[in-house]
């Protein structure tokens, strides 16, 4: 087992920035994840792993199967370098981004199209909502939180290793799937029919946008319809990760 003890390691810096850095993670397709976990569901996926890194003293639990991949032990000084929670478990994996393939991505039929979403936590638990609704993949336009923040990846609870997510222009993923046949669906207060009311095939797409602003016009001029989820209380509003939960069950057949 590799083990590092200089917070100077190149690896360490690359790794502190991998955890910082948005502009580090995007120009590197790569990503760190923290926690017993995340890095349990990391190895469904053992080829997305660079590394397991682990702080002295932490045991991994025996059922792992870890023998095809590169450990690193860690002092808890580099761990504390590393870790992005407060009170760390000291275990993390060094992963790499996976990108679909354009064959793969012609098979999507059930996609979530996210518009300039921005709060992390909101992310995450719409990534984890699609994986758990089943939902093909889930794009992140412009304006968009890091699908790989840290705070992202916690909220989303290991989904990005069970689902696609990838960045993209929102206008053009609408027109590739109305070209493929698939009916995309805006989230509107105008111009709007309760999503109750909708008659959803075994494909869609659904666009759901910003916490304030919602979708931009150009958007949802492109829509085949837009719905709205009835308040029936005196709330304002509805959370766009809980609005968007609504929705997608609604949806799925």
């Amino acid at each position: 087992m590799k083990r590092i003890e200089s917070n100077q390691n190149a690896l360490v810096k690359h790794w502190k920035k991998l955890v910082t850095l948005r502009k580090e993670r995007e120009k590197s397709g790569e990503f760190i994840i923290e926690g017993f976990h995340l890095v349990e569901e990391a190895l469904k996926n053992k080829e997305q792993i660079l590394q397991i890194i682990v702080r002295d003293g932490v045991d991994l639990p025996l059922l792992w199967q870890t023998d095809d991949v590169q450990m690193v032990q860690v002092t808890e000084t580099v761990a504390k370098e590393i870790a992005e929670t407060e009170k760390s478990q000291g275990v993390f994996a060094h992963c790499k981004v996976n990108e679909p393939t354009e064959i793969e991505t012609a098979g999507w039929r059930k996609v979530l199209l996210i518009d300039a979403v921005q709060d992390p936590g909101n992310i995450g638990t719409m990534i984890r909502t699609a994986d758990a609704a089943g939902i093909d993949a889930v794009v992140l336009g412009k304006g968009c939180a890091d699908a790989y923040n840290p705070k992202v990846m916690r909220s989303a609870q290991g989904s990005h290793f069970h689902i696609p997510v990838v960045r993209g222009d929102l206008d053009e993923w609408i027109d590739r799937l109305q070209d493929d046949g698939v009916k995309v669906f805006g989230t509107s207060l105008e111009e709007a029919v309760s999503y109750r009311d909708i008659h959803v095939t075994d494909s869609f797409a659904l666009i759901v946008g910003n916490e304030g602003a919602g979708i931009s016009p150009q958007l949802l001029a492109k829509t085949d319809q837009n719905v709205i989820i009835p308040i029936l209380g005196k709330a304002e509003s509805l959370n766009v990760a809980v609005a968007t939960g609504i929705l997608l069950y609604a949806f799925v057949k």
